[in-house]
């Protein structure tokens, strides 16, 4: 899923449409295959916000770490790795009936906007949700523009 500006359109293009049902199925279904620990892939949430000054990526990461969470940006590419410790302990007298968490590794990839400037990004890690602060460049952030008085001197 690509970072994309804002638009005022009402209706999706199609190429939208697409992204969005293919987003969609990553999310239901996610990678079939296990990963090299044995461990099943899976995709975190993230949410995308915008302010005046920044976008914001959060991202759900829970029973992680901050050491268990990597983000690198390249060529305007930030993407997020981790993986997911196995905390699933087989003990005598104890069998486990349903097992719905998800371990194991995951990586999200996102092509950012050129309204924002990778040398000022900064994340930070707090009760399993991971913050990504990305500040948009000076000529992208909203400013008020005054209008003037005509030269002539009436305004009308």
């Amino acid at each position: 899923m690509a970072i994309t500006r804002y638009r005022t359109r009402s209706w999706p293009t199609a190429w939208q449409e697409l992204e969005e049902m293919t987003n969609r199925l990553n999310r239901a279904f996610g990678d079939a295959g296990l990963t090299e620990d044995g461990g099943a892939s899976w995709i975190p949430a993230v949410n995308v916000e915008e302010t005046t000054e920044e976008l914001v990526l959060t991202a759900e990461l829970p029973g992680m770490r901050r050491e268990d969470v990597e983000i690198e940006l390249e060529n305007s590419v930030l993407t997020i790795r981790g993986t997911k410790e196995h905390r699933r302990e087989e003990e005598e007298g104890r069998r486990y009936h349903l097992w719905e968490r998800r371990w194991g590794s995951f990586q999200r990839s996102f092509t950012l906007p050129r309204t924002v400037t990778a040398d000022g990004i900064r994340a930070s890690f707090e009760d399993g949700v991971l913050h990504v602060h990305m500040p948009k460049v000076p000529e992208a952030k909203s400013r008020r523009i005054e209008i003037s008085a005509p030269a002539g001197g009436s305004e009308g």
